[in-house]
């Protein structure tokens, strides 16, 4: 039994005698709270989401099948040390006992009930079941669906056009559904209290339920407040202990590698060419049950070289596909054994030494403690490889499985560390081919410099920024000379405006509704006609492949191209006729909240009411990501924030888009969302004697 307390937002804060039962108490609590939220990402470990969902699921399944996703977790649960495994296993235990007297019953389930017109028992949690989900949260969140991408322009448009779609948003919006981040440290000498600093926001897709979990743990061994993924054990990616503190941006690494696989068909199953001619080949058949519809048969295929995760298609007398060598499946390890040595860390050293064990995804960390230290490391496991060879998928018949590493060593940090998803400028962990724009990591340095903050409420203004990379890409294709007068008031407007994407602006607007045109007509420019042809690697791979939110991402480098360089100002005319009439950015620009009910005919969204108006843009430091072009309604951005103050835990700020229950009847479901969309973090309390007691676990 643990005893459980709510501030005033409803936030968890636990407290056990000892780490197993804190675990299976936040477990429990978790359950209770996010019992749809952490059921809906089991099922999709295991590929089984449509038996929940129906059709809505089948893309995923048949990935996460293909992947070997669950397979993965549970050789990572066997394979992990005794005391991670039991701390994983006191969790679901937890789970278990949370879903069967609460979570279980969420309302989200007997609205399907209702749709289907039938009643779908959940089953118990398996005691790997929390490293599937852990798996889930970063399987995407790689390189290698953007590696489809690049092949997909090669084999399109040829090899030298890859070049120019090389990025996330170099010189342009960030538009795809990669994870992301800013994170930033100050040391003591920069601080009114002596003491380091630590902050930052995590981006990923506005997931409702929200993706992140405010929590606090504590037992007879550490006291830790932060943010959990909900149906994980611990605070691995953002936390402090008091005495230390962390959290993590995306290393943008080459984190898997992707092979282009020859097959041919063979009595019972198939074969693979590979470097040493035609081997067999593992096949796994399976039926997703399709809720409300007939099931649909998988085979998942796992060459020496990986799992095949895409379609296969014809390839003269044979067959081709892709392949993902992960490092999580190749090694049967998924970085769990991190989770119990971050919340036992005392120091900034014990912090990376527990990252030392982390997999997938790599981060950059940033780490701080009371006795001033900060540093700043390079942490997961990445395939080895040369640059040239992270550009494009290997070739299966002449690629072999590289060898993996580890981030680079620990830098002490004496003045400010930034990390926002740039390209590193230490040789040793540039281990990624394409990384995000420099705008935003170079903002946070500017605001820090210009501004000296020296406590955590001074970077309010730097979580607020809005100044738009974008816009400093684009505008200098504004042509100069005599316009017709709808596209000269455009002009006009946007050569006056300060570059910032104010909700209330409608510079931001036009500029706004210019890009979108603008790109519209770029993506259906002839040359780039070819890109339209279906990519055919699957369905669940659209968003990585959708041809506008390619050309949004590359849109200033497509138009300084000799190829459409003849055309650029009849674009960008015709773009600025387009936008005269556009509102103020933040009528268009609103939150796209996403559940899972929203795919399903018949359900009532939850989120469809949380579309509030949103200042930012993808490439802000402010960032609400949208898909100029498509929509420019966000629906990925910043999913926390957070500010760890070393000299006082409860001078730290933190807060969440949405709130700490998944019950959309709860008053706590959203009741973050006004402050979260007005940058007004609130302050981490920690004095059990503020907070109201709750049914403590393991109750009857």
């Amino acid at each position: 039994m643990a005893e459980v307390y709510r501030d005033g937002l409803g936030i968890p804060h636990i407290r056990a005698t000892d780490v197993g039962d804190l675990a299976e108490a936040q477990g429990e609590v978790t359950a209770r709270d996010r019992g749809w939220q952490i059921e809906v990402d089991r099922l999709r470990a295991s590929g089984r989401l449509s038996e929940l969902i129906g059709e809505a699921g089948v893309a995923w399944d048949a990935f996460a099948r293909r992947a070997r996703l669950d397979d993965t977790a549970r050789r990572a649960w066997e394979g992990t040390d005794a005391e991670t495994r039991a701390f994983v296993s006191r969790y679901a235990e937890g789970v278990r006992r949370g879903m069967a007297a609460v979570g279980g019953g969420a309302i989200e389930f007997r609205t399907l009930d209702d749709v289907f017109g039938d009643t779908r028992p959940l089953e118990p949690w398996a005691d790997h079941d929390p490293l599937g989900v852990l798996h889930v949260a970063h399987a995407l969140f790689s390189t290698f669906p953007v590696m489809l991408w690049r092949e997909h322009v090669a084999a399109t448009l040829g090899d030298a056009w890859v070049d120019v779609f090389a990025g996330y948003g170099d010189g342009g919006d960030e538009t795809l559904p990669t994870s992301g981040s800013n994170g930033w440290a100050l040391h003591g000498s920069r601080t009114a209290s002596g003491m380091p600093l630590v902050a930052g926001d995590p981006h990923r897709i506005f997931e409702l339920p929200g993706v992140y979990q405010q929590v606090r743990l504590a037992c007879d061994e550490f006291d830790v407040v932060g943010l959990a993924f909900p149906g994980v054990p611990g605070t691995p990616h953002f936390g402090h202990a008091g005495d230390a503190a962390w959290g993590v941006t995306n290393a943008m690494a080459h984190g898997v590698d992707v092979f282009r696989e020859r097959l041919r068909r063979v009595a019972g199953g198939y074969e693979a060419l590979g470097p040493d001619g035609w081997r067999g080949v593992g096949v796994e058949r399976s039926v997703i049950r399709v809720r409300g519809g007939d099931p649909v048969a998988v085979e998942a295929i796992e060459t020496e070289r990986g799992t095949v995760v895409t379609e296969l298609r014809p390839d003269g007398d044979g067959l081709v596909g892709w392949s993902v060598r992960m490092p999580a499946r190749a090694n049967a390890d998924l970085g769990a054994g991190a989770l119990l040595g971050l919340l036992r860390a005392r120091s900034a050293g014990e912090v990376v030494a527990a990252f030392g064990r982390w997999v997938d995804p790599v981060n950059r960390v940033l780490a701080a403690d009371r006795d001033g230290a900060v540093l700043s490391v390079t942490a997961g496991v990445a395939p080895d490889r040369p640059r040239g060879e992270r550009r494009l998928p290997l070739r299966a018949e002449s690629g072999t499985a590289a060898g993996t590493r580890a981030g680079g060593r620990p830098l002490a940090v004496t003045d400010v560390a930034v990390d926002a998803n740039e390209r590193p400028g230490r040789a040793e962990i540039d281990l990624g081919w394409a990384y995000s724009s420099s705008h935003r990591a170079e903002r946070i340095r500017v605001l820090l410099e210009e501004r000296r903050p020296g406590s955590v409420d001074e970077f309010v203004a730097v979580w607020s920024d809005t100044a738009s990379g974008s816009a400093a890409a684009l505008l200098p294709f504004l042509p100069r000379g005599p316009l017709p007068p709808r596209a000269a008031r455009v002009r006009d407007a946007l050569v006056g405006w300060d570059g910032r994407m104010d909700a209330a602006s409608v510079a931001a607007g036009m500029f706004a509704a210019w890009r979108a045109t603008l790109l519209r007509r770029v993506a259906a420019h002839p040359v780039l006609r070819p890109l339209h042809t279906p990519h055919g690697f699957g369905a669940v791979f659209d968003p990585w492949l959708g041809v506008t939110g390619q050309v949004a991402a590359a849109l200033a480098r497509l138009l300084a191209h000799p190829a459409l360089r003849d055309d650029v100002e009849a674009l960008v005319v015709a773009a600025l006729d387009d936008a005269p009439d556009a509102a103020e950015w933040g009528a268009t620009h609103r939150l796209l909240a996403l559940h899972v009910l929203a795919d399903v005919p018949g359900a009532i969204d939850p989120g469809a009411r949380l579309d509030v108006p949103l200042s930012g843009d993808g490439d802000a430091v402010r960032c609400t990501g949208s898909t100029p072009g498509v929509t420019d309604r966000s629906w990925r951005g910043s999913v926390a924030r957070w500010a760890w103050d070393l000299s006082d835990r409860e001078n730290s700020l933190w807060s969440v888009p949405f709130g700490a229950a998944g019950d959309p009847g709860s008053p706590h479901f959203s009741d973050q969302l006004a402050a979260w969309s007005e940058v007004r973090p609130t302050r981490v309390v920690t004095d059990w004697a503020r907070l109201r007691p709750d049914v403590p676990t393991g109750a009857a």
